[in-house]
């Protein structure tokens, strides 16, 4: 696709895929083991739209579900893969596999 904002949102996402694959081989101080991580479907069909560059508003029309219901499953995919933000929340599903 030739849109550069999608072509930026898939950069940012890879950028940070690239971070936390490099933190993960780099020695670690805390040497905690990594646990695996369950999404739900609707966790994973909102992080599917945000790795499209997809507002919550724009997911929620999609999904036909409020804004704030995105917002929720999005609180709790992050929570659960212990994010900080939604580009990194997507490139650390994608990383694990989980979408």
């Amino acid at each position: 696709m030739s849109n550069p904002e999608y072509r930026l949102s898939r950069l940012n996402a890879l950028a940070w895929q690239f971070h936390h694959a490099f933190a993960e081989i780099a020695p670690s101080s805390e040497g905690r083991c990594h646990m695996q991580v369950a999404l739900s479907e609707r966790e994973k069909d909102c992080l599917r739209w945000v790795e499209e560059g997809k507002s919550s508003w724009e997911i929620g029309v999609i999904l036909r579900v409020s804004e704030n219901t995105v917002n929720f499953h999005l609180k709790n995919a992050m929570r659960k893969l212990e994010t900080n933000s939604r580009t990194h929340c997507v490139a650390k599903a994608i990383r694990l596999g989980l979408i």
